[in-house]
């Protein structure tokens, strides 16, 4: 199976199942990872700055609660009290400043001591004196810093100054860029999760496909499609539950069903395959009767590593042998009897030439009269009114049978049988007057003599038969019961001929009726479609 030949040169040669898996892992798989790192990256700097900001808050409200800072604020900026504090609480929490202000703004406390009494620049100092705390981000004379303010208040919770912390963007920077490093590790982590995922799917993908590539498994499918559907023969797979998996178009037409009736899933076959679905164990050349045709049947369980996955029937309906070998055995009887009744005109014209040398003019005219009159009666009949030669010859069968039985069966004279290229009408036709011919032939088997008689018509696609015999006739309460299966008043094993010949006339989509009077007649009506190929016999 793996031994596939390559696709012509002419096509683009496609894409192989690991390539094609590894790219479609990698595009989710790098799509998810970039809106996770994106958002990711996003929580980080916001959860970074919040941090910071956090922190500086902090720092600048217990600095604004230290008591130097409160007792430094009632003196004059030179007093040199807070600005020790400040410096050692910028150093030792790495702070870009520390700035102690009164309510006029003048600075108690700068990194650059030359600054001191001078004004804090920066309109973001105003809402701290207003008694709110606040934070900004804005240049001032040192950097670009992150800066937050809160008030200062004295014993009376008076605001007597405002205590601003600043902290470098560029340190923030730092450590939201440590954080995305985090990030992107992340990421490439999940990547290599990923391609490893990728690499242990194409592998087991390749264990259940066979090693076989998607175009490969397409031409396979395309293949397995187009010869299961040109078979002749009837398939029909079943898996582990019983279920109806694939039915091609040959199995439709003998079942005459469709794939979602409920006459498939009540055919015999059915039962069959969930046998073989029991036991695992194939059934071989198996004749099933399924709506009134006999199929031959070969059904096989479906394992794979010794796991039974399902089962496959193949079957193909027996009555298209039947009807080969009545289509057949009529053409022989057909010969036959030509050939009988060529031997018989050769001794007539051996009488005709005797009587001529004795010229007994008188006795030859009426010998001669005679024979073409019995000629005009059998095969001259047959062969002016039925063009059918399956069918022909199976009437001069059944003539000469009844004739040796010292009855006659007599073909009138305004039949008309056309040929008919179906051969299951062809078949049905002879089935059905072949089991009403034989049950008059046996109905009159205790009388000395009798006549059957028979009316072949065809019509706009109809052919109707009309079979008669003054036989003992059928009692008024048995008229509904002898196309019951089993049923018949000749003993036992018999009452399968009339049951069979009406189901062959359903099947085809026929009719078929009878009248009878005990002790003057038996008639029996039959019509079924004929797909004649001449519009007129």
């Amino acid at each position: 199976m793996r031994d596939l030949p390559p696709l012509p040169p002419t096509h683009k040669r496609p894409m192989k199942l690991n390539t094609l898996v590894t790219l479609m892992v990698y595009s989710v798989t790098g799509a998810i990872l970039l809106v996770i790192f994106v958002l990711y990256f996003a929580q980080i700097t916001r959860a970074t700055r919040d941090g910071v900001r956090d922190t500086a808050l902090a720092v600048a409200r217990t600095l604004a609660d230290s008591s130097e800072v409160i007792r430094g604020l009632s003196l004059p900026p030179d007093s040199n009290i807070i600005q020790p504090v400040a410096l050692a609480v910028m150093q030792r929490n790495n702070l870009l400043f520390a700035v102690v202000t009164d309510m006029r703004g003048i600075r108690y406390s700068h990194p650059n001591g030359a600054l001191l009494g001078k004004t804090f620049i920066g309109e973001d100092l105003q809402p701290a004196l207003k008694d709110k705390e606040n934070v900004a981000v804005n240049h001032g004379v040192l950097d670009e810093a992150l800066r937050v303010f809160t008030p200062v208040y004295d014993a009376q919770h008076q605001q007597i100054g405002v205590v601003a912390v600043g902290i470098s963007l560029n340190k923030v920077e730092q450590q939201i860029a440590r954080n995305r490093w985090d990030a992107i590790w992340l990421v490439l982590f999940s990547a290599l999760l990923g391609a490893l995922g990728a690499w242990g799917l194409v592998r087991m993908l390749k264990r259940v496909l066979f090693g076989l590539e998607p175009y490969q498994i397409s031409a396979l499918l395309e293949q397995r499609q187009a010869m299961l559907q040109s078979l002749r023969e009837g398939v029909i797979a079943v898996d582990q539950q019983g279920r109806v998996t694939m039915i091609n178009h040959a199995a439709r037409q003998i079942l005459n069903a469709s794939a979602s009736s409920h006459a498939l899933h009540e055919t015999p076959l059915l039962a069959n395959l969930r046998e073989v679905l029991q036991t695992g164990l194939p059934r071989q050349d198996q004749e099933i009767n399924c709506h009134g045709r006999l199929l031959l049947c070969n059904t096989l369980p479906v394992k794979s590593d010794n796991q039974l996955m399902g089962a496959i029937t193949t079957f193909r309906d027996k009555t298209e042998i039947s009807q080969l070998l009545q289509r057949l055995d009529g053409m022989v009887s057909y010969l036959d009897v030509l050939r009988s009744h060529s031997h018989e005109f050769m001794n007539k014209l051996h009488v005709i030439l005797g009587l001529l040398h004795m010229k007994h003019y008188a006795k030859l005219e009426e010998y001669v009269l005679m024979t073409a009159n019995a000629w005009q009666m059998d095969v001259g009949t047959l062969q002016r009114n039925v063009k059918s030669p399956v069918v022909a010859g199976f009437l001069l069968g059944k003539i000469n049978r009844a004739r040796e039985l010292g009855f006659s069966l007599t073909l009138s004279d305004a039949s008309q049988v056309p040929d008919n290229p179906n051969e299951q009408q062809v078949a049905g036709l002879i089935t059905v007057l072949g089991n009403l011919i034989e049950n008059a032939l046996d109905a009159m088997a205790a009388q000395p003599e009798g006549e059957i008689g028979l009316l072949l018509h065809y019509q706009q696609g109809w052919l109707s038969a009309e079979v008669s015999d003054d036989g003992p006739g059928i009692a008024p309460d048995h008229l509904q019961a002898i196309f019951n299966k089993g049923f018949s008043t000749k003993g036992e094993n018999r009452g399968v001929g009339l049951f069979l010949a009406r189901q062959h006339i359903e099947n085809l989509g026929g009719e078929i009726a009878v009248e009878s009077e005990p002790g003057v007649f038996t008639q029996f009506f039959v019509q079924l479609p004929w797909d004649s190929e001449r519009k007129s016999a």
